[in-house]
């Protein structure tokens, strides 16, 4: 994999993703105070409102900002037209916004936030196929980033029409469209980005080499069958292919999961750094979420659904970002403040901007958080998933700390 930062954007670009990105996450904790887990389901309002403003606000949100740097780095053309990244952050936190707000209060807003947030969608699927129309030669990441927004762009479509059957304007099976909507925008999408781009990162910040590819080209194929699959059992109402889906995605995460094992195996960097802890506690969370969904699959409990929906989104998704963000931003960062000045005077190393004693802060009240809240989830006991809120909302008030920290480091 040859890597250029011949093609990267300015950092100014891509710092407002990072940072409106982690204060939606901090926002997003102290809401989940006002969250009843014996109300919570998948068409309970209050969820719907939490999960937009979550995976649009924060996951989203620093999706884009990295891919901004990761895609013309990764295939090494330069972006179609980087500027359009400066309208894309705005337009999002606006859309997430109302959707928010339409969600909780008014339904009438959701269209508007809806379309607001599909305008920003849009122009980011416009230029990611535009650039990647530049490539010359289609490797393994290529496609998986092609892939990845194809899904994206069809769980856009299904999107805007679910916000307009839930803000009564058309009349539609909100329940069946859910479905296809979340597994193509959050398996489809966000699951084959993460494990796509994964694939780039862990190996270059592990230095692991001298492994197969086989397992995680196995499982991307096998789980763009499961997407569709479910997909389209949304349509036609046939338990097998549903079934058949859920199988196959599993299968698809555990091949995923010993992909990883092996990267994990091969490394040559041993540092027991704060992002080293991070990706461990991730597919550890990934691993559980697994066993749990294929519990499921043949005993279909509500709450083990929740459990293992929380431990794959708060556990694996935020910690595989967060984590990410302790390496990337202090490079970044570096790169573009630092380096034309290496060997003319003095520079920092890139770990002296990293705050180790918060982020480990941040590491032990995140972790002990999720684990405490999964618990109060499975048992349906209140208390204890409140207790476990507060211990992440003081890790998001670190982790918020320790990036503005890493973003203004001169």
């Amino acid at each position: 994999m040859n890597i250029s930062q011949q093609f990267a954007p300015p950092f100014k670009l891509i710092s407002p993703y990072f940072i409106i990105g982690i204060f939606v996450l901090s926002f997003s904790t102290f809401l989940l105070f006002g969250m009843d887990i014996s109300t919570a389901h998948s068409l309970n309002s209050s969820t719907l409102a939490w999960v937009h403003i979550f995976l649009l606000g924060f996951v989203m949100m620093i999706i884009f900002g990295a891919m901004a740097q990761l895609v013309p780095v990764v295939l090494e053309v330069g972006h179609f037209a980087v500027d359009l990244y400066y309208i894309i952050y705005p337009l999002l936190f606006i859309g997430t916004v109302l959707m928010g707000i339409g969600f909780y209060y008014f339904p009438t807003l959701l269209p508007f936030g809806g379309i607001i947030a599909f305008v920003a969608f849009s122009i980011f699927l416009f230029e990611t196929f535009l650039t990647i129309l530049k490539v010359k030669k289609l490797n393994f990441i290529i496609t998986t980033v092609l892939i990845a927004n194809i899904f994206l762009l069809f769980g856009l479509i299904i999107g805007i029409v679910l916000a307009l059957g839930y803000s009564g304007i058309l009349d539609v099976e909100i329940y069946k469209l859910l479905k296809a909507h979340v597994f193509l925008v959050l398996v489809g999408y966000v699951g084959i980005t993460i494990m796509g781009m994964s694939l780039v990162l862990l190996p270059m910040f592990w230095l692991s080499h001298s492994f197969s590819w086989i397992y995680v080209k196995s499982a991307l194929t096998i789980l763009c069958f499961g997407v569709l699959l479910i997909v389209l059992s949304s349509f036609i109402n046939i338990k097998f292919i549903e079934y058949s889906g859920y199988i196959l995605s599993f299968t698809a995460l555990i091949l995923y999961f010993f992909q990883i094992f092996i990267i994990y195996k091969t490394r040559v960097r041993l540092e027991v750094d704060i992002y080293f802890k991070s990706m461990v506690f991730s597919y550890f969370c990934l691993l559980i979420s697994i066993i749990m969904g294929i519990i499921y699959i043949f005993n279909p409990y509500h709450n083990l659904l929740l459990t293992l929906s929380w431990l794959a989104i708060f556990g694996f998704i935020t910690f595989v970002i967060t984590g990410h963000m302790y390496k990337i931003v202090p490079f970044l960062v570096w790169f573009e403040r630092f380096s034309p000045f290496v060997g003319k005077k003095k520079v920092p190393m890139l770990s002296d901007m990293v705050p180790v004693k918060s982020a480990n802060m941040q590491f032990f009240f995140s972790t002990l958080g999720v684990m405490i809240s999964a618990i109060g989830i499975l048992f349906g006991v209140d208390s204890i998933f409140k207790s476990g809120i507060s211990l992440l909302s003081i890790g998001a008030i670190f982790l918020l700390k320790d990036i503005l920290y890493m973003i203004r480091f001169k």
